[in-house]
């Protein structure tokens, strides 16, 4: 019998409190009833900064995201170069994470696992990230949502097509 080959991903946004454990929360809700992949992904976050370390998500987030049925309870930590050894995709939100990722990055192995999210997204071809919605308002959080959601649909079917 063949073993079963698993992926690790994390998703990466400034602080590891709107993006990311959103992202993190959506993607493992989405796997829960993909046959395909269902316990073959591990999924994390983290942020670029450490200012939110042990905290929860943003009440926004939390909240905008439990209306679609999400839980996001995971407590932000910031993203450190060991984490490239324990991941093998690194999801950034927008394209100043992806320059931080490739700063923190330790060489071009762990360059190359460096993805931005928005490039899985197709329902949503004008934008080419997720804005973060921290200093916006409810709209600016239905419509991170929204873009997140849409990444994790073109990142599942990527990963259908990898494993």
């Amino acid at each position: 019998m063949k073993p079963v080959d698993k992926k690790s991903l994390l998703f990466v946004c400034l602080g590891n409190i709107c993006r990311s454990p959103a992202a993190e929360a959506i993607l493992k809700y989405k796997l829960e009833d993909n046959k395909c992949l269902a316990g073959r992904i591990e999924v994390d976050s983290a942020g670029i900064g450490s200012w939110h370390e042990g905290q929860l998500p943003d009440r926004r987030m939390r909240s905008h995201g439990a209306s679609r049925g999400y839980d996001l309870s995971s407590r932000a930590r910031q993203i450190k170069p060991a984490d490239f050894s324990r991941f093998d995709y690194v999801f950034a939100m927008d394209h100043q994470n992806v320059a931080d990722l490739n700063r923190v990055a330790r060489n071009d192995d762990d360059r190359k696992k460096i993805m931005c999210t928005a490039d899985f997204m197709s329902r949503h071809p004008q934008y080419d990230t997720v804005p973060d919605p921290y200093y916006g308002g409810d709209a600016d959080f239905e419509l991170a949502l929204d873009l997140i959601e849409d990444a994790c649909d073109g990142i599942i079917a990527w990963l259908e097509k990898q494993l």
